[in-house]
């Protein structure tokens, strides 16, 4: 028995006008609550957000929905997908930090790690030398403002 076996005899996936379902991904087309329109809300599954909704076209009668049909469906997954990793890259941008500085001691690359805790949201900032070695570190707020001023300024104070 193979997990795609195992994954047909537990998931039942529907492929219907308004839902259509694969092993990953839920599409259902809701009525717009904007408009007199329609959208369709793309949900990976197990998650409880959509992670991404937009607007669905109007059938021939221009009152319902147009169905959803297998090639519509690979095209939200794609849409899906691309959003998520955009996602995923901002959130990567905003937590994790780097710069380089240049000061009488050498040339420093400097980054900022922010830990998102719920209760006490940190960051460490790391000093490494041009052959890669650690050379400073410290947990700062998660707030600290990472430029290369503010790091040339770091760094002279934890040799000094």
């Amino acid at each position: 028995m193979t997990d795609t076996d195992v994954l047909d005899d537990t998931l039942e996936l529907i492929q219907e006008d308004r839902r259509w379902e694969d092993e990953t991904w839920i599409a259902q087309v809701i009525k717009n609550e904007d408009d007199d329109g329609w959208a369709v809300a793309m949900t990976l599954r197990g998650e409880s957000e959509p992670a991404l909704v937009g607007p669905w076209t109007m059938g021939r009668d221009k009152k319902n929905p147009k169905p959803l049909d297998a090639p519509a469906f690979h095209t939200l997954v794609k849409a899906a997908h691309e959003v998520r990793r955009r996602h995923e890259q901002q959130l990567q941008a905003r937590l994790h930090k780097r710069v380089s500085v240049v000061t009488e001691a050498g040339s420093f690359v400097v980054t900022l790690d922010i830990v998102p805790d719920e209760d006490e949201p940190y960051a460490t900032l790391v000093g490494r030398d041009a052959d890669g070695r650690e050379c400073a570190r410290r947990r700062v707020e998660a707030g600290f403002r990472l430029t290369p001023e503010s790091a040339a300024a770091w760094l002279a104070r934890e040799a000094g």
